[in-house]
């Protein structure tokens, strides 16, 4: 008995010594999986299907990332490449939707929207954020995964390796959680740069991959090449002669705020700059369910000065101006379901908060939170000003004062809003194989795909500058569209046998800029992430390194789990 007890105070000694230092020692899983994006859910689901014990880690209070934190605009490019646990959350959705106790701020036969137009379809592309987290918390609680919230990757010494393998990854609290296999489902990707995975940031030059859409994108303005189309001009840059001189026509006066006054680049030429960030808003004008936009405490009417200039360099009728969407208004407003939307960024100055992203990548956590809330404050101010402010035309106000957030969404935040910032790009893996334009227009292939994608390519705006007349221009924005679906590599999500041999990233793949912009989406991230699960378990149970296992095993499992890997499978 003696002996016992000493034993017993000696491992509890141990536990309160280690918790000292901050080390908290979890239990060991067949799989970590770091960030509760819709990635991370798929992925877990997936372990949790082929009996893996496996933890997902989310770093904020909220699971679903962009799913559940605004956008239920799916972008979805072709149906017909979404299979496995996506395409089962889309059918959940519709679920969701075909009872009628569920439409309690809109009648059911009320809500048409695009892209759910097939009334065969047993899938539904669009959702209000709060029924997204509903369905991925029933989803998670039929399977057997552990979760945690705000739990953080320590930044600095988070993750040791033993040669090549994570053995474990250690929170900022002080946990430490073991693996056999880790997967990096964060937008940022912190864990695969914590491990020492190569990575970059920014657009690389068009001469790197072979490219044509990448680095800076001059002359694309308002040009259509072939089926590349790139429309700056008339959806999402400036009307002519927008002066950028805080007073008009005297460049001594310095430049208007969210303006760079560096020169733009040379056309093709790559930079490390990244594609604007902005919140997808959830909004409604459904008066017992609408918070009429507030004007912020720290508002800065100059802020907004390229605004007003925008609408008043109008030389004839704003509504030839601005005919895309709403009327004049700088958003697209797409409905949802129980009269709410999913708002996004349209025309030249709007929700994308252009050039103030360039450092989130890289940054400390206290650093992206500071630029959260910049872009938090920058769009609360835009939507007063587009809904109030006596220097936007009185046709704008009518229609955005009609809206505001909703009562119902967001409950964790004091002001309703989302916290989810669109993060559309921040580090991507350099791997064996990098994802390229080719990839996207079909002119290269690939013979080991664990999923397809099929988004056209897509950037938004990178940068605000003076050109050589003196007026303001936007720059970055791409969109080629009309190109079939197109597998992935297995290796883009694998990072190089020589730099770690235990972890997945399937959201901060490997790929160049423009092919990232078609990759990016979130029913393709979750697609991802289930075959890095499928992956990771075939890994564990052959006890082999993530590059070294077999192939034609791993897509026959894939298929088994109804993931989409050709359009001509049956």
């Amino acid at each position: 008995m003696y002996k016992k007890t000493t034993l017993l105070t000696i491992i509890f000694s141990f536990y309160f010594i280690m918790s000292s230092f901050g080390y908290v020692i979890d239990k060991e899983y067949d799989v970590v999986i770091y960030g509760g994006t819709s990635a991370g859910i798929s992925a877990a689901i997936q372990c949790s299907r082929m009996n893996k014990s496996v933890l997902l880690i989310e770093t904020t209070n909220r699971i679903g990332g962009l799913t559940t934190g605004g956008l239920g605009a799916t972008d979805i490019g072709s149906k017909i490449a979404i299979g496995g646990i996506s395409r089962e959350f889309y059918q959940n959705v519709k679920k969701y939707y075909e009872d009628s106790n569920n439409w309690l701020l809109q009648d059911k036969t009320d809500y048409s929207e695009s892209r759910n137009s097939d009334k065969n379809d047993q899938a539904m592309w669009t959702f209000e954020p709060s029924v997204a987290l509903k369905i991925y918390k029933e989803m998670l609680a039929n399977e057997s995964v552990d979760l945690v919230y705000n739990k953080r990757l320590l930044l600095n010494n988070g993750v040791v390796k033993d040669g090549l393998s994570i053995i474990s990854i250690k929170m900022e609290s002080g946990e430490v959680y073991k693996g056999k296999l880790f997967i990096d489902t964060t937008y940022e990707g912190d864990l695969m740069a914590s491990a020492g995975v190569s990575y970059t940031v920014g657009r690389e030059s068009n001469k790197t991959y072979g490219e044509t859409l990448n680095g800076v994108q001059l002359d694309k303005i308002n040009t259509t090449i072939g089926k590349r189309l790139s429309n700056n001009a008339l959806h999402h840059n400036f009307i002519n002669k927008v002066d950028p001189y805080i007073i008009k026509g005297d460049p001594s006066s310095g430049l208007l705020p969210y303006i760079s006054n560096e020169p733009p680049g040379v056309d093709g030429e790559g930079d490390n700059k990244i594609q604007a960030y902005c919140f997808r808003m959830t909004l409604t004008d459904h008066p017992a369910n609408r918070i009429p936009f507030k004007k912020p405490e720290n508002y800065n009417e100059l802020n907004y000065e390229l605004l007003f200039r925008n609408y008043e360099a109008a030389e004839g009728p704003l509504e030839e101006m601005y005919n895309y969407g709403d009327p004049l208004v700088p958003w697209i407003n797409t409905p949802m379901p129980n009269r709410k939307t999913d708002t996004n960024n349209q025309k030249g100055f709007s929700t994308d908060f252009i050039g103030k992203n360039y450092d989130y990548p890289e940054a400390s956590y206290e650093r992206r939170e500071q630029i959260i809330e910049e872009h938090l404050n920058y769009q609360k101010g835009l939507m007063w000003t587009l809904a109030y402010h006596p220097r936007i035309p009185e046709k704008v106000r009518n229609i955005v004062s009609q809206w505001g957030v909703c009562k119902d969404e967001y409950i964790e935040n004091e002001d309703n809003w989302t916290r989810q910032l669109y993060i559309r790009e921040a580090r991507r893996m350099v791997s064996d194989y990098v994802m390229t334009q080719k990839n996207c227009e079909g002119i290269e292939t690939v013979d080991d795909a664990i999923a397809m994608a099929g988004y056209g390519m897509d950037s938004h705006h990178v940068q605000r500058y003076v050109d050589v007349n003196g007026y303001v221009q936007n720059e970055g924005n791409v969109e080629a569209r009309g190109y079939p679906p197109y597998p992935i590599s297995f290796r883009s999500i694998t990072p190089k046998k020589t730099e770690c041999s235990n972890l997945l990233v399937p959201v901060c793949l490997s790929a160049s800029h423009i092919a990232f912009g078609s990759l990016r989406m979130e029913p393709v991230f979750m697609i991802l992430g289930q075959s890095a699960a499928i992956a990771a378990s075939q890994a564990i149970e052959d006890n082999k390194s993530i590059q070294d296992i077999d192939y034609p095993k791993l897509l026959e499992t894939l298929l088994a789990y109804d993931q989409i890997i050709s359009i001509n499978q049956k």
